[in-house]
């Protein structure tokens, strides 16, 4: 059974919607920056800055997170997380999450709690809160999420700054959440530090407003992968990036669950999605402490690894993995000889 907390039993459909909101709402402390929480028809958020960086993310079911491999409170900080750091990746301040929740009728009540207490969980550290959202009945357990955030006087961090020149610097991990999907997906024992960076991703959300006191040119959060996301950089700036291979190098852990899948390590560092790392260009010598740099910004187009075009895919794109699930095949990162579909939160 997938539980999150202590709460009122049975299902979400028998509890009814105004009382699963009530409870939920009784487990999401608010900040001082919220003059007016769950409860009414909208939030009010303190916006010192005058401006407010917005943004917004879906997970569904079967596709972003498995009910039978992540508990209810892990899809909370998952669904926070992939937020979360995009308002880092603006140079931005989290401040509030808005939370729009889908769901059969027959999901246990204590799986929303959990839910709710992870998305509390993962905002608490940051000063953010949970200020509301809407429920409904679905068909497939959704969760999506809007982000706000505070610039705090800065300009925004886009992907369209980055000029030939600059250094290209990585915060956070790679492939590591890459790596926890394969383990899973192979039904591999052990490996739980790669597992759990699937489950909870860990995104280094202070590095987002320290690079933009840094001056950083341009920033992306890596959610699709590291050359796919570094291609937007690309595309937007209209320059071209070369990655140093031997900066790229897998962690141990990595190694370690490559060897048990039969999988390419490196290839998770370059396309696996869903750490939320941050990559950045820097103007050179200002790289600031917790990056490192990992490539160089060049007059051109284009995304090379070590001078040469990478050969395989770039990263996640949602409309071609659901093109290939349509013709049969496992989602993407799955093990064809493993996959499954999800099953149902119980």
């Amino acid at each position: 059974m997938v539980t999150g907390s202590d709460g009122p039993g049975g299902d979400v459909g028998a509890l009814g919607e105004f009382a699963l909101i009530r409870a939920v709402a009784a487990r999401l402390p608010q900040t001082a920056q919220v003059h007016l929480g769950p409860g009414d028809d909208a939030a009010v958020v303190a916006a010192p800055d005058g401006r407010v960086v917005a943004t917004t993310d879906v997970l569904v079911e079967g596709r972003h997170f498995r009910t039978d491999w992540s508990s209810a409170r892990d899809v909370g900080h998952k669904a926070a997380a992939a937020n979360l750091a995009d308002v880092a990746a603006m140079g931005a301040r989290p401040t509030a999450l808005l939370v729009g929740l889908a769901m059969p009728p027959e999901t246990p009540v204590v799986w929303a709690l959990g839910l709710a207490e992870g998305l509390g969980d993962e905002c608490a550290p940051l000063g953010a809160s949970v200020v509301g959202g809407d429920v409904v009945a679905s068909p497939v357990l959704t969760v999506a999420v809007t982000a706000l955030g505070s610039l705090d006087g800065r300009e925004p961090v886009t992907r369209s700054g980055a000029r030939a020149g600059d250094v290209v610097a990585v915060a956070g991990r790679l492939g590591w959440s890459a790596a926890g999907l394969a383990v899973l997906s192979a039904q591999a024992q052990g490996h739980d530090d790669v597992v759990e960076a699937h489950r909870r991703p860990r995104p280094p959300y202070a590095q987002g407003p320290q690079a933009a006191l840094a001056g950083v040119h341009a920033m992306c959060d890596v959610s699709d992968g590291l050359l796919a996301d570094l291609g937007h950089v690309a595309e937007s700036s209209g320059v071209a990036v070369d990655l140093d291979l031997a900066a790229l190098a897998p962690d141990p852990p990595l190694l370690a669950a490559a060897a048990t899948t039969g999988d390419d390590a490196r290839s998770w560092v370059l396309t696996g999605g869903e750490d939320h790392a941050l990559v950045a260009c820097f103007p050179s010598g200002a790289v600031p402490p917790g990056w490192r740099q990992v490539g160089v910004v060049n007059a051109g187009s284009g995304v090379t690894v070590g001078g040469v075009p990478w050969p395989g895919a770039a990263g996640f794109d949602h409309f071609a993995s659901a093109a290939s699930e349509a013709r049969g095949d496992p989602p993407r990162g799955y093990h064809p000889a493993t996959w499954q579909p999800p099953r149902p939160a119980s």
